[in-house]
């Protein structure tokens, strides 16, 4: 899979790349709380998980979906942490690596704008065994769907079973998505047992 209107994945050595990551102040002056890049994968994993960005205890913790959310996400997939935090299972990256600030409305600010254009294309070139990316939210769904997302993120998930069996759009698990769960039933009838049944396919 390739991002829409983006460059094709760069082979590249992964260790020496996340260590620059992890070094990267591209966006310093942006971030409320500094710089903390988070990003977990070894090169044989076989689920890509593209989530938003950090929050605030992600930030703290320096360990990608340690929250509520990733609470949820994990029950979605039926998985356990252990399982989850497999490096060789699942690569775990977002569109903006560092935790972007809180926003006028309560929520998080959007992803920084420069790290998926940045990083994303050298990472994938690197992770030369994933059978399905998992794209959690707009921002990810919009940077690698393209012309193929629909209007809304609804819409997206709603057709998400007719993008093929390697991609698989879905909502951000937040608790300010639960109203949305309970509106769409569909996503928990159709999409989550689908859901479970490529992520233990390749992961047992």
């Amino acid at each position: 899979m390739r991002a829409a209107g983006h460059d094709e994945p760069i082979m590249v050595d992964l260790e020496s790349l996340i260590d620059e990551i992890k070094a990267c102040r591209v966006c310093a002056d942006h971030l409320p709380l500094g710089p903390r890049p988070v990003v977990h994968m070894a090169e044989d994993a076989k689920i890509l998980i593209i989530g938003q960005a950090p929050g605030t205890k992600v930030h703290e913790t320096g360990i990608p979906w340690n929250d509520a959310s990733g609470d949820r996400l994990r029950a979605w997939m039926g998985v356990d942490r252990e399982t989850f935090y497999d490096p060789h299972r699942f690569a775990i990256m977002p569109m903006g690596f560092c935790y972007p600030g809180r926003a006028a409305n309560g929520g998080d600010c959007p992803p920084r704008p420069e790290c998926a254009p940045l990083w994303h294309a050298q990472l994938r070139g690197a992770l030369t065994q994933i059978r399905l990316t998992l794209l959690i939210g707009g921002y990810a769904q919009k940077f690698y769907l393209g012309p193929a997302c629909a209007p809304t993120m609804t819409e997206t998930v709603r057709r998400g079973l007719s993008f093929g069996a390697d991609i698989l759009p879905l909502p951000h698990p937040s608790w300010r998505n639960t109203a949305w769960v309970r509106k769409n039933p569909w996503f928990e009838a159709q999409i989550i047992p689908e859901l479970r049944r490529r992520v233990i396919g390749l992961i047992t």
